[in-house]
């Protein structure tokens, strides 16, 4: 045997595999088709939310939460309905996953030298129902160091382990079968890919320069999701959400290309919920792309003015930060407005500065840094908005700004390549909304949603605008933002048992075969279900990484 346990894939999954595996003395092959720079894959370039139930961190800011609250949250947004069949361990993975954020979470991730900031964020507001999709209180904690912190401990730990010789590291090694015998994950063949030093995240070439073959007791995939490939997310986009746009920006690195989904199901594996994914409806244009077609998500507070293509307020519960796929499903199966691949935000100057972040690591230096003070003084102390965001507001394709609402629209008009909107339409509706803003109360669901927001003193301080006028000169200039369907996440994967085994076409384990995070739909083949909560996709790379290598270092050595 080259090694006792091969890993597929160096993003943080397989980087907490390994982890679990070397320091229980297996030795290891960790095998990626990037360079060394890519250390840690996707999760590097993530914002690094992560969900908690019962924090301190929450319980500070005077935040109720429980078990039972987030796991009602939980299963009203997955809408488990598979539950004889695809559904069958993704529940059990959920329930897993929830218990494991209201107890041990924290701690473990403490003990990994990952801290938290002390604020909490309130993702995913929901569809306005109890029982529905949502959130109902703020669970979105962010760790200091932002993705790059929480892959950090585990590429050191690699690194570690291989100078102890437990680790061998495989780059520019492409997996192109898995190998079994007698049923039983033994290996893996591949291509040896061209040495390339493009910098982490660039596209990298894929000239084949040999072939190899590692053997092993047994195989951990931990390869990641499909967000790269247009194609393939078209393929499997489902009807319940319309029609794919034509045009789409690309939130994940050209390595995110699905190719061990589909390798994966040819020796045998079972994969479910192909057709539940996790898009964005508040993509934007990088200035300064780092990947082929680089998409940034906005990460909205709630008060800005959501229009449609044809420049209609967006109806319940498309409002912003509430409901992801909700928006989109809207979006895409509205018949006349279906055929467009953009929506508009229109906000203020104050809006801007408190409202927009912008998700990824390299859009937030100073928690990626962890530089507290530059925190404190930037978000908290400082007027204006962000930095990063200014950046894009000054040199972003989709932003245009203006002194008055008509100029605004015509701006607006110019960056489509038919003039869409009614500068009257678009007036009347904000006119309407602006007349809501004279009482602490409103018939306006947004306004309603701002007021119960500032209740929390988390939004207040530093992530709710005062509620007030769009069209205040005061509170400007106006902002006009042109908004894209972003790619992210696969939510369907390989089914895996708790132990983050492999099944097979019967629904029995693999043996010596296993997959975790997101090419397992974060365990079980789609423990989200329909919809995710947010700050759970980073968590369910580490819990299902977790229950891989520990499970795979007590049946091998």
């Amino acid at each position: 045997m080259d090694a006792d346990v091969i890993v597929v894939g160096a993003g943080l999954a397989g980087l907490v595999a390994a982890h679990e595996l070397t320091s229980r003395g297996r030795r290891v092959a960790l095998i990626d088709q990037e360079n060394a720079a890519n250390l840690g894959g996707q999760a590097f370039w993530s914002f690094g939310g992560l969900f908690l139930v019962g924090s301190p961190e929450q319980r500070r800011l005077g935040i109720k939460d429980s078990f039972d609250l987030a796991w009602n949250d939980w299963q009203g947004s997955a809408g488990f309905d598979r539950l004889d069949d695809e559904d069958s361990w993704a529940v059990r993975w959920a329930r897993a996953y929830v218990d494991f954020a209201a107890g041990e979470k924290r701690s473990w991730l403490r003990g990994h030298g990952i801290d938290l900031l002390p604020t909490v964020g309130w993702a995913e507001r929901g569809d306005l129902r109890a029982g529905g999709h949502g959130n109902s209180v703020p669970r979105f904690h962010i760790a200091w160091g932002t993705g790059t912190g929480v892959v950090e401990p585990f590429v050191k730990y690699a690194r570690q382990a291989a100078r102890d010789g437990l680790l061998t590291f495989y780059h520019r090694h492409r997996v192109d079968e898995l190998v079994l015998e007698d049923g039983a994950a033994r290996g893996v063949r591949g291509t040896v890919l061209a040495e390339d030093r493009s910098p982490r995240g660039a596209a990298s070439n894929r000239d084949r320069v040999g072939d190899f073959a590692l053997t092993a007791q047994a195989v951990v995939v931990t390869t990641g999701g499909i967000g790269a490939d247009h194609d393939i997310v078209r393929r499997y986009w489902p009807a319940r959400l319309g029609t794919p746009p034509a045009e789409m920006v690309t939130g994940v690195p050209a390595y995110v290309d699905g190719r061990m989904l589909d390798i994966s199901a040819e020796a045998g594996v079972r994969l479910v919920n192909r057709d539940r994914m996790w898009h964005y409806t508040e993509g934007l244009q990088n200035w300064d792309p780092i990947w082929p077609g680089h998409g940034i998500r906005i990460l909205p507070g709630p008060s800005s003015i959501w229009l449609d293509a044809l420049g209609r307020r967006l109806p319940d519960p498309c409002l912003p930060g509430y409901d992801t796929l909700g928006t989109l499903k809207y979006l895409r199966t509205t018949e006349d407005i279906a055929g467009y691949d953009h929506s508009w935000f229109i906000l203020t100057r104050k809006i801007i500065e408190k409202e927009f972040a912008l998700s990824g690591s390299e859009q937030n230096p100073d928690i990626t840094a962890k530089d507290r003070r530059a925190v404190l003084r930037d978000r908290v102390l400082g007027t204006g908005a962000p930095a990063p965001v200014q950046a894009f507001v000054d040199k972003g394709a989709d932003f245009v700004t203006a002194g008055s609402l008509e100029q605004l629209v015509g701006k607006m008009n110019a960056l489509t390549d038919k003039p869409l909107l009614d500068p009257a339409e678009v007036r009347r509706q904000i006119e309407a909304r602006d007349l809501q803003i004279a009482n602490a109360y409103s018939k306006d669901s947004q306004i309603q949603g701002i007021h119960n927001a500032r209740r929390y003193i988390g939004d207040r301080l530093g992530r709710v605008a005062a509620p007030h006028r769009i069209l205040d000169p005061a509170a400007g200039p106006l902002i006009g933002v042109r908004l894209h369907v972003l790619t992210r996440k696969t939510l369907g994967g390989i089914q895996t048992d708790l132990d983050s085994r492999a099944l097979g076409a019967d629904g029995t384990p693999i043996d010596g075969l296993y997959a975790a995070g997101e090419v397992a739909g974060f365990g079980g083949g789609g423990v989200h279900g329909y919809n995710a909560l947010e700050g759970t996709f980073l968590g369910g790379c580490l819990f299902s990484g977790r229950a891989a290598g520990r499970h795979a270092a007590r049946h091998t050595g």
